[in-house]
């Protein structure tokens, strides 16, 4: 028996079944790279689901973390720290430093993503209107309230009756956002770039489209940046990302996480100033949200970023991410913006794909049967993509996935 074996064995009799069984028992990272139980080597090229915008270990993170922690590392919201007030007001200025005019900020801290919807779906509520519109294929958590957003009935049906008044449309439809609109309706709710879908992308007009839309009938416009905010499309928030709009968008209402403190716990519900009343004393509440650690954790990364130009390194690394995919035949459409990437394949064996991935050391996502998500770190080298992208041939050969003739042929 290997010792990722043993412990993979011990997990089973540990812990509940909610992941089903792990595909690896990693150790240790560097970078990009990843080890197991067993010391092989590995690129993460999924970043624990856009979580570790720095990688694994970088050293300004460690330090930031390290210091705050031995100062002071939790005090409860009954007090305030620095780190937390100044990512407050660094969030703020970074999502409306392009605005036409100055807009005032508030900023709820949350511990993940799920809990950051949460506190904007309650948000909303103080509209005194109860409905949202939100869109088909996103994904915005597993709590009750988040789960209610989300449309996938996989999810939602072992937990219905779920929190109502939820109006789901197609996603990049402006047309049909229109349509399900109206007075009694408290926000719009929209991923820029969808990730758990597979990384789907709207019509570069469609997010001012939601924007106009929902202004136009005195709702909110909601973006979850979850997984697309900190840098990871290229730009600090998607809806910045000149690809994806064609026209300034200013949020009512950003929610973000994942690589927001570089795989320390941390979320955000931004407010600005169009999004009406605010929580008061005893509307919301949380023990943890924007600690001192997890907040030195997020400073660090957003200096990191802007200190070493990784947006234009994110940029660019992942449009030769996508030319590269996109160069296989059996590859019918690359999707997304900086490095966040999905691709479809010629027939539904993302999973095969994922698993010989992984034996040739790479570390992959499978979020639908034919589509593969990539979501590396924004510290991945020009070595590292070249590697991949030489194998990556191999990679769909191993896992079976037809050429493109074949499967014209074979139709």
């Amino acid at each position: 028996m290997t010792i990722t074996q043993s412990w993979t064995e011990r997990y089973a009799g540990a812990l509940m079944n909610t992941f089903g069984p792990p595909k690896l028992v990693l150790t240790r990272g560097e970078g990009a790279h990843v080890w197991d139980a067993d010391g092989r080597e590995y690129v993460d090229l999924l970043g624990g689901i856009a979580v570790n915008a720095l990688g694994h270990a970088h050293p300004r993170l460690t330090a930031a973390v390290t210091e705050q922690l031995g100062t002071l590392g939790h005090i409860s919201n009954f007090f305030a720290s620095r780190p937390q007030v100044e990512l407050a007001e660094r969030l703020g200025a970074l999502l409306t430093g392009s605005a036409v005019e100055p807009l005032e900020t508030k900023v709820f801290f949350t511990n993940s993503g799920a809990e950051a919807n949460e506190a904007a779906f309650k948000l909303t509520r103080r509209t005194g209107r109860t409905r949202v519109v939100v869109t088909e294929g996103g994904f915005h958590g597993r709590t009750m309230g988040a789960l209610a957003l989300t449309s996938k009935q996989a999810y939602r049906e072992p937990f219905e009756p779920l929190p109502g008044d939820v109006v789901f449309v197609p996603y990049g439809d402006a047309a049909a956002l229109e349509a399900a609109i109206d007075e009694r309706t408290a926000a719009v709710l929209v991923e820029p770039v969808q990730g758990e879908a597979g990384v789907v992308v709207p019509p570069t007009g469609y997010l001012p489209a939601a924007h106009r839309i929902a202004h136009d009938h005195g709702a909110l416009l909601w973006l979850d940046e979850v997984q697309t905010g900190v840098g990871r499309t290229g730009a600090w928030y998607a809806h910045q990302h000149p690809d994806l709009v064609d026209e300034q968008v200013t949020p009512d209402i950003v929610t973000l996480a994942k690589g927001l403190a570089g795989g320390i716990p941390i979320g955000a519900c931004i407010a600005t100033g169009g999004s009406g009343k605010l929580f008061d004393p005893g509307n919301h509440g949380t023990t943890f949200g924007g600690n001192p650690v997890a907040a030195a954790a997020a400073l660090a990364v957003l200096d990191t970023i802007e200190d070493d130009g990784l947006l234009a390194h994110a940029a660019a690394t992942g449009a030769r991410l996508r030319e590269g995919l996109a160069d296989d035949p059996r590859v019918t459409e690359v999707r997304g913006a900086g490095l966040l990437i999905g691709l479809d394949l010629v027939e539904p064996k993302a999973a095969d794909v994922v698993a010989a991935a992984q034996d040739a050391g790479y570390i992959l996502n499978a979020p639908t049967p034919e589509r593969i998500r990539l979501a590396p770190p924004l510290v991945l080298t020009d070595q590292d993509v070249d590697g991949f992208l030489a194998v990556w041939p191999g990679i769909l050969g191993s896992a079976g996935v037809s050429t493109g003739s074949t499967a014209e042929e074979g139709a």
